[in-house]
């Protein structure tokens, strides 16, 4: 007799503003290609629109996009456009704005507050929307305030094209400048079980006093990164996945979870068997013993 097959509400929910997903999504850079952006090989278009379709199939109701997500042959909107419009109600499609890539694959220069608006109308044509769900501010690195793009975003909200706003690549002094201007319904920053990081933990613990979610990006990739899931997992991640039958890409994507209650997990990938390894993973509850043991590196290097 075969196992039932386990969907994305084994995660759990919350609510991005008013909207509720379930917190194991899908990441949808992955789906370009092999590697992000022009790092791998172009994806094929009919594989990738067959990973969509399964996400839903199996609950997932949470996609993470962005406009500048796509290879040489392969754009993550459009590719969400074709195999998901229209779409289903309870689906919310987050996407991000401020950096740019030009149609070479080349990044250029970051957007100003006054180029935002194109950005947004840029992810509504290739989505096929009115409006935007979610959209994260990107902040880039030679930008030490966000408040001028973020009020600009702002203003977009209060037009109606966007419903919620988010931030990415922040620390907490980011956040507080954020919600000074408009609500904040979600922080989106690297964060990795191997990966020691003060500023996003103290974004992680304010961020559920405020009943903010925290969407870490890279916990399973690690410090491949854009390139692709690790496969150095150290010996402790190696040893709770042969404990619990599973991956140890599976208990990263677990022990992210385990982090709060308002952390959600977006794992990218563009092979349909990796999607429903990565949503079962929401199933699997890890113990205070194995939970120490995964933090132990983390607390040794960090």
């Amino acid at each position: 007799m075969s196992s039932p097959t386990i969907t994305a509400d084994a995660a759990g929910t919350w609510k991005l503003g008013d909207l509720p997903v379930h917190r194991l999504g899908l990441g949808a850079m992955r789906l370009t290609g092999s590697a992000a952006f022009h790092h791998g090989t172009p994806s094929d278009r009919a594989r990738s629109i067959a990973v969509l379709r399964k996400a839903i199939d199996l609950g997932v109701n949470h996609i993470d996009t962005a406009a500048f997500y796509f290879s040489s042959l392969r754009s993550a909107n459009e590719l969400i456009n074709s195999a998901l419009a229209a779409y289903p109600d309870d689906l919310v499609i987050v996407t991000k704005v401020g950096p740019y890539r030009a149609y070479d694959g080349e990044w250029g220069a970051s957007a100003r507050p006054e180029d935002l608006r194109g950005h947004v109308e840029e992810n509504l044509r290739q989505l096929g929307r009115d409006h935007l769900d979610v959209v994260n501010l990107r902040r880039m690195p030679q930008y030490d305030s966000i408040a001028e793009h973020f009020g600009a975003l702002a203003e977009l909200r209060e037009a109606g094209l966007i419903r919620h706003l988010g931030i990415s690549n922040v620390t907490p002094r980011h956040l507080a400048e954020a919600r000074a201007i408009a609500p904040v319904v979600c922080v989106q920053n690297r964060y990795a079980l191997d990966r020691p990081d003060p500023d996003s933990d103290e974004l992680l613990r304010i961020c559920g006093e405020q009943g903010i979610a925290f969407v870490p990006f890279y916990a399973v990739a690690g410090e491949a990164a854009e390139r692709g899931a690790t496969t150095a997992h150290d010996e402790e991640v190696r040893a709770v996945a042969r404990a619990n039958g599973a991956s140890p890409a599976q208990i990263r994507i677990a022990w992210t979870l385990h982090q709060g209650p308002h952390v959600l997990a977006i794992p990218g990938t563009g092979n349909p068997g990796h999607l429903a390894e990565n949503v079962a993973a929401g199933a699997i509850r890890l113990t205070d013993e194995e939970l120490t043991r995964l933090n132990r590196p983390r607390r040794e290097t960090g």
